[in-house]
């Protein structure tokens, strides 16, 4: 296009400027960054600059594809449309006649991405097997993948999933569903209630599916016929179903279709672009059924080992094993190689009532081929327990002329067969009552009831026989009744005035403090005379209670610990009294309560922590000096009170005067996960302590590692090169990991294949013509994206036949690195120097005993 052209075209390129004012399109030649949309119409205007007298000069722009021109009144217009997908930002320079002016400018152009790619799925079909029963949701059978061309930090290319068609969907229900942002396809909960494979023959494992052992199979089922198999119409058609049902091609016969879109911009806008790829799906039979529950008889009178049931894995060449998920000692349960389980003994279901069996089918390798299986095994109940009376001979008091139906008691029997069955229903019935018959009733609940009154002038006591019974078998129990004298006398205390007494405040909980007694004169041994002391007043906090044997004698005992600061007196009012009650008219009156007082003397206590805190959890990255926790604690006599805490052998918290708990370090998980703090409350003479643990979430604050960054191939034989690598952190933040190149760059001659959460294959493409050392950039990544480059070293060599790179000897001794040339040397200064000190040594010390004989001889002459 030429200058003139260009010209005549400003005030269109004026007039449409992405629809932004001129004024905002206007400025000083200076170093600017501009936002241009991909694929503009062109001409298309930038940017009109101002010149200073010193860019006067300016006549054109370089911007390294040569797109950048300027109109002679200061305008920067595109020539060719930018693409996004080539150039994401460039830089464009002044010239004046061909060279870059002085103090030259720079204008940077960001290239916008446009939504102009529509998403593309990676095979315009997919196929896909799923089996019966399969888990909704949570175990995916297939994927789908997309692609978009756009800029992936933008909305351009979120893409989202869809199902748009399920065929054939005669029933207007969905079997499948797709994760919309993964891509992910797994079966419905209605899906797994109706997706069913075609029918086929079942084999057991070890069988060949051939002709003969369809033929065997067919005999079994069928009435053995004259007619050849080749003629006979019902085994022709088995044998063409079952040829149909191993060969079946899912682009040909499917037995599902989906039609699955993938839209660009988070499939919310009305512009979003989208792709289409059909998923064919066929239905394959699933073999690993729960048959379960089970339910066994106990005590089964049968010849063991028996079978009670049979698993097929889809794998016919499966290893079966069989544990239990209780872990109990006995284990009657086994499982043999063709999936048939047995039970080993007969079973009691009064010592155990049910049985969770744990199946798995592994490979030879003990990779599991199917999931986990648990079955239920139900031991059913059969009646073969007596019913038990809870006592050898049952007791019950009665009080003469109590009314007809009085209660007197509950006859208490148990049966150990299953609850809520006729095993366990128990009836009761009174076989006989001596001296005298028809005076007690006794209902289906074992109650006891009189049918008349009692007189104990006339019989004190009556001997009972109860029969209970099940379904099959009864027992008998003794009972027996006794009437007592009507209770028409009071409990009396010896005295109802024990006193004032004084009480240490750190006495023991437990200490008795005071014995008190009274006496009753209704018949001994029976409820009328029996005395049972109760505290009426003066203890609401229940610090005092009395205990007593019934028979008159009862002792105070501290059960809670005193406090002088919050209860420095106790005024107790103590009541006698009988169970049983007091004939009609009587009540009970002063001389059936006691009085006592008691002083608490104040005694130096440890201090006391008012805190319940025991588990405290933080984040290992909390900032230093951050407040954990605060303790509270008290003295009781109000002395002040200081904190010291141990138990942090790494220094990282500290404890202040008011009990708030700072750390002064960072903290690290990796290191421990928790810390038990001793915290001690002290005052001048007593201290206390308290135990809290604090435990360290973890955070995502280190990388993934290699564990080493050099290995080698060899060139006669090119075995990928096995990448492992290590994360400290904890779940979620750290496995599985990800294999990438650095900067997301492909390359040419290496590719990454992952092989578990913690490796991946480095696989070299072509080999080399000899031997070399590639330096390999790998990013590490953990399950949240995080990690760090590093640089594999892979070595490409000739091997010895012993696996490892031939090195020449030559090749090493002649030249050394500057490592090992330095550290020759000063191993060689250093054993001069040594030398040196030694020689030195020696000669002084000889010269010192020339000397010292010398003089010993001068002393002699």
């Amino acid at each position: 296009m030429t200058p003139v052209v260009h010209l005549l075209l400003l005030p269109l390129l004026c007039s449409i400027a992405a629809g932004t004012d001129l004024e905002e399109k206007t400025g000083p030649f200076q170093n600017i960054q501009l936002d241009v949309p991909e694929g503009t119409p062109v001409p298309y205007a930038l940017y009109q600059c101002t010149f200073s007298l010193s860019f006067s000069a300016v006549s054109s722009f370089r911007d390294g594809r040569n797109d950048i021109k300027i109109s002679k009144d200061g305008w920067l217009f595109l020539e060719e449309p930018l693409d996004w997908s080539h150039e994401q930002h460039f830089i464009v320079e002044a010239l004046e006649d061909g060279k870059i002016v002085l103090d030259p400018v720079t204008v940077t152009i960001n290239v916008m991405d446009v939504n102009n790619n529509a998403p593309v799925f990676s095979q315009s079909s997919y196929v896909a097997m799923v089996r019966e029963n399969s888990s909704p949701g949570v175990c995916p059978f297939t994927q789908v993948f997309a692609s978009d061309q756009d800029d992936p930090n933008t909305p351009n290319a979120h893409l989202r999933y869809s199902l748009v068609s399920q065929l054939p969907n005669k029933h207007n229900v969905l079997l499948f569903q797709i994760d919309p942002e993964t891509g992910e396809i797994s079966t419905t909960e209605q899906g797994k209630q109706m997706l069913k494979a075609r029918d086929g023959i079942q084999y057991d494992k070890g069988e060949e599916q051939n002709t003969e052992t369809l033929k065997r199979k067919f005999d079994e089922y069928c009435t053995p016929q004259r007619v050849p198999y080749e003629l006979n119409p019902f085994f022709t058609c088995v044998e063409k179903a079952e040829m149909r049902r191993r060969n079946i091609d899912p682009l040909e016969d499917p037995d599902f279709t989906l039609l699955v879109r993938v839209q660009d911009l988070g499939g919310f806008s009305e512009t979003a672009l989208s792709g289409n790829t059909r998923v064919h799906i066929v239905v394959e039979q699933n073999l690993w059924r729960n048959p379960g529950p089970l339910t066994i008889p106990e005590n089964f009178k049968e010849s063991y080992p028996l079978v009670i049931a049979k698993v097929q894995s889809n794998d016919p060449n499966a290893l079966y094993e069989l544990v239990q998920k209780e872990r109990e000692v006995n284990f009657p349960f086994q499982i043999r190689d063709n999936g048939e389980i047995v039970v080993t003994e007969e079973l009691d279901r009064e010592k155990k009532d049910m049985y969770i069996l744990v199946v798995f089918a592994k490979d030879f390798k003990g990779t599991q081929v199917d999931p986990p299986m648990e079955i239920q095994v139900l031991v059913k109940d059969v009646n073969d327990n007596m019913p038990k009376c809870e006592k050898e001979e049952s007791v019950f008091e009665l009080q003469e002329n109590e009314p007809v139906g009085s209660p007197i008691g509950d006859l208490i029997a148990h049966d150990a067969d299953e609850e809520g069955t006729l095993n366990s229903e128990l009836t009761y019935t009174i076989v006989s009552q001596e001296p005298t018959p028809n005076v007690f009733s006794i209902d289906h609940t074992g109650k006891i009831q009189s049918l008349r009154l009692l007189q104990r002038k006339e019989q004190q006591l009556y001997n009972l026989v109860v029969r209970v019974s099940d379904s099959d078998f009864s027992a008998d129990c003794k009972v027996v009744i006794k009437v007592i004298d009507v209770n028409n006398e009071l409990p009396l205390f010896e005295k109802t005035d024990y006193g004032s007494h004084t009480l240490a405040e750190d006495i023991e909980v437990g200490h008795t403090v005071l014995n008190i007694s009274a006496t009753d004169a209704d018949d001994p041994d029976s409820g009328s005379s029996l005395i049972q002391f109760h505290i009426a007043a003066g203890d609401d906090d229940g610090v005092f209670t009395v205990e007593t044997d019934g028979k008159g004698v009862g002792h105070l005992v501290v059960a809670k610990p005193l406090d002088f600061e919050s209860s420095p007196t106790y005024n107790l009012k103590i009541e006698a009294r009988n169970p049983e009650p007091l004939m009609k008219g009587l009540e009970y009156g002063s001389e059936s309560t006691a009085s006592v007082f008691f002083t608490v003397t104040d005694v130096d206590e440890v201090p006391e922590f008012s805190m319940d805190i025991e588990d405290v959890t933080v984040s290992e990255n909390v900032t230093k000096g951050s407040v954990l926790f605060t303790v509270e604690a008290k003295d009781p006599e109000g002395k002040e009170i200081g904190f010291k805490l141990d138990g942090d052998s790494h220094g990282w918290l500290e404890i202040d005067s008011t009990g708030e708990i700072k750390t002064k370090a960072n903290l690290d998980r990796e290191t421990t996960e928790s810390l038990d703090l001793t915290i001690t409350a002290f005052e001048k003479e007593k201290f206390s302590e308290h135990v809290v643990r604090v435990t360290l979430l973890d955070v995502n604050d280190n990388s993934p590692q290699l564990v080493d960054n050099y290995a080698f191939i060899c060139m006669e034989n090119n075995k990928p090169v096995k990448l492992e690598a290590k994360d400290i952190d904890s779940e979620p933040f750290s496995y599985p990991l990800k294999f990438n190149f650095t900067h997301g760059k492909k390359s040419h001659n290496w590719e990454l294949q992952k092989v578990d959460a913690k490796s991946a294959l480095l696989i070299l493409k072509k080999m080399p013509d000899e031997g070399k050392t590639f330096s390999v950039p790998i990013t590490v990544t953990d399950n949240q994206g995080m990690g760090v480059p590093h640089s594999v070293d892979v070595e490409v060599c000739k091997c010895t036949e012993l696996g490892h790179c031939y090195r020449d000897p030559g090749r090493f001794t002649s030249i050394l690195g500057m490592g090992p040339t330095v550290g020759i040397l000063a191993s060689i200064l250093a054993f001069c120097l040594i030398a040196f000190i030694v020689v030195n040594k020696r000669n002084k010390k000889k010269n010192k005993k020339t000397l010292n004989n010398e003089e010993e001889r001068d002393s002699m002459m």
